[in-house]
């Protein structure tokens, strides 16, 4: 069954949608898991069913529940908020396919670097005033000039997991 999703302009409820990361350090002993506090976005389903948009995340909000870390995450060593302060994901294409999945190309841009990302999400939710997609991807940090890694601690892929939640935009 394929699922229609209205046409027109949303919006993303930043009260209900959430964008966290996790990542394994200490030689793949521990999990970090931090989760984005200021995350806002828009995007547009048009005729054809296709969507496209954008979702920032204010890169200094990050928490981990360590403010040492979250300290350490803020400085030139990782995102370097003082010079990059926004993490942005610009959809250009999010088709609807087998049903309930979105098949979703864009670009990721942290630190001032931009690379292609595509992934597929789950619309977990739709009516005519709300849409809800489920996303998970991995990147790699160090392609985003994040190649701190004392000791050789860091390691893998850092996993992005999101819901988002969408509301019809006020006309």
């Amino acid at each position: 069954m394929t699922v229609a999703v209205e046409t027109g302009l949303w919006q993303l409820d930043t009260t209900a949608s959430t964008v966290a990361l996790r990542h394994k350090t200490m030689w793949g002993m521990v999990t970090v898991k931090g989760t984005f506090a200021a995350v806002t976005g828009q995007g547009e389903v048009r005729s054809d069913g296709s969507a496209i948009g954008t979702v920032t995340l204010d890169a200094a909000t990050l928490d981990t529940g360590n403010a040492k870390r979250d300290k350490h995450l803020r400085s030139a060593d990782f995102f370097d908020v003082d010079n990059h302060p926004e993490i942005t994901f610009a959809v250009r294409s999010a088709e609807l396919r087998d049903g309930d999945k979105a098949h979703v190309v864009g670009q990721l841009t942290a630190r001032g670097v931009s690379r292609p990302q595509s992934f597929t999400a789950r619309l977990v939710g739709s009516d005519a005033e709300s849409l809800t997609l489920d996303a998970e991807f991995s990147v790699n940090r160090e392609q985003f000039g994040m190649g701190w890694n004392q000791l050789g601690m860091i390691r893998g892929l850092t996993t992005i997991a999101a819901t988002l939640r969408f509301v019809r935009a006020a006309a």
